[in-house]
C-alpha cells in the first residue's frame, strides 16, 4: 500500500463486541475453506485488522482498570490477596 490510510477505516468505529463477533465470523468462513483465494485473502486482511482493533480495546481496558484500581485512601492497588478479601463473610 502506498498511502498511510488504514485499509479498513470503518473498523475504528466498531465497539469491541461487534469487532470480535465479525472476527469470529471471518475465522469460521476461513476455516470452512469455501471462499476463493482472493476472497480468503481479503477476509484474512480484515481479520488481522479486527484482531488488532480488539487487542487495542483490551489493552485500553486493562490500562483503565489498572489506573483506577488504586485504593483512594492508601494509594495501593487493590489485589485479590489483599486482607480485605480474607475477612470472614459475617463481618
Amino acid at each position: 500500500m502506498s498511502d498511510a490510510s488504514p485499509p479498513f477505516p470503518d473498523i475504528a468505529d466498531l465497539g469491541y463486541e461487534t469487532a470480535r463477533d465479525e472476527l469470529v465470523a471471518i475465522v469460521a468462513a476461513l476455516e470452512a475453506g469455501q471462499a476463493p483465494l482472493e476472497d480468503s485473502m481479503r477476509l484474512w486482511r480484515r481479520g488481522e485488522a479486527l484482531a488488532a482493533h480488539c487487542a487495542r480495546w483490551l489493552d485500553g481496558a486493562q490500562s483503565e482498570i489498572e489506573g483506577t484500581a488504586a485504593a483512594p485512601t492508601t494509594g495501593r492497588p487493590l489485589h485479590a490477596d489483599a486482607k480485605v478479601f480474607d475477612e470472614p463473610d459475617d463481618v
